[in-house]
């Protein structure tokens, strides 16, 4: 029997954890993301649907033009909505890739699943924000974000910023 009403230990402390809810929470959440990447890369964009990708640019793997990793040394955010092309989700090598262009010049980019920080469906008001691992720079610490967090906490800030970007959408027969 415990102490308190609310079934804590002595003095209304619950217990620690033996079991990693944060870190199984943390890959569901991750999979929810890339369950939608995928069904993109398949289906296209529908509807209202835009995403915000936001990820750590000084990650081991990020594969980004060297003029984007000078704009945006620490984090940079994409937004897939009118002109992407290439989109792919590799879950044997835990990364997205997805061509984009930037000032009118096309590139391809590929970021480990472990690099983004967040993802967001405004459309429907889903946002997640995601702890970078273990392998984070120093200031890694200072991006860390709750699962919680609105879409409008991926706007730009001093070390991220929205790219905006069109992204191709699958279109039917123009009507006639």
């Amino acid at each position: 029997m415990t102490d308190n009403q609310d079934g804590s230990g002595p003095g209304g402390d619950l217990p620690e954890s033996m079991l990693p809810y944060d870190v199984w929470m943390e890959d569901a959440y991750r999979d929810v993301m890339l369950r939608a990447l995928e069904h993109v890369s398949r289906e296209g964009l529908a509807g209202g649907h835009h995403f915000y990708l936001s990820f750590r640019t000084d990650w081991p793997g990020v594969d980004i033009p060297s003029r984007l990793r000078a704009q945006y040394p620490h984090e940079m955010t994409i937004v897939l909505q009118h002109q992407f092309w290439d989109l792919k989700v590799d879950r044997e090598q835990r990364c997205v890739s997805v061509g984009l262009s930037f000032g009118g010049v096309g590139s391809i980019l590929t970021v480990p699943v472990a690099a983004m920080t967040g993802f967001a469906d405004p459309h429907i008001q889903l946002s997640m924000r995601f702890n970078p691992g273990e392998k984070a720079h120093d200031e890694a610490e200072n991006a860390e974000i709750a699962p919680e967090a609105a879409p409008e906490d991926l706007a730009p800030n001093t070390d991220a910023a929205v790219v905006s970007l069109d992204a191709f959408r699958k279109k039917g027969p123009k009507p006639s």
